[in-house]
């Protein structure tokens, strides 16, 4: 009897708090966008909005810890790979702020910018292109960092909204 109990108590200590925290985050609310909500141009607005058709839009992508890359529009506050918007005329250039880094995007066959295959440049090699459907775009972002050893290139799934909109 005394092995039963010198054993439940352990147990039970253990495994609360693996459910605890199991409850909690079933219960926390999910804040991910997702191409596939009803209207995803209801997130359009001042503050995730990059650029318009005056004013170019510059999306910065680097290779973060771990192995992803990441896309962050030159918008105040913006997070890497949070869904932004963009509309239609807009001008977008993709470049690297980091040194010795090149990117790849592959938007697949329905790219808003009308381009056919990846788009690819790098620190030294910036590539502007013209949105020119809307929609909303599932999208990878690859960035390699040249002369590392371990883990140079990172990679990452995101998504951009174009509004229609000029």
């Amino acid at each position: 009897m005394k092995t039963t109990r010198s054993l439940v108590i352990p147990t039970v200590l253990c495994v609360f708090p693996l459910l605890l925290s199991l409850l909690l985050s079933a219960g926390e609310k999910k804040d991910k966008f997702s191409c596939s909500e009803s209207n995803p141009q209801s997130i359009c607005s001042a503050a995730t909005t990059c650029g318009s058709a005056s004013t170019p839009c510059r999306i910065d992508i680097k290779r973060s810890g771990q192995a992803d890359a990441t896309a962050t529009p030159n918008i105040p506050d913006a997070k890497g790979n949070t869904p932004f918007c963009i509309k239609v005329g807009t001008h977008v250039t993709f470049y690297s702020s980091s040194k010795d880094t090149g990117f790849v995007l592959d938007f697949g066959p329905n790219s808003p910018f009308g381009n056919q295959g990846a788009i690819m440049g790098g620190y030294d090699r910036p590539i502007t292109v013209v949105a020119k459907r809307p929609g909303c775009f599932g999208y990878s972002v690859g960035a390699c960092t040249a002369g590392t050893v371990y883990g140079m290139c990172g990679n990452s799934d995101t998504e951009l909204v174009v509004s229609a909109g000029k």
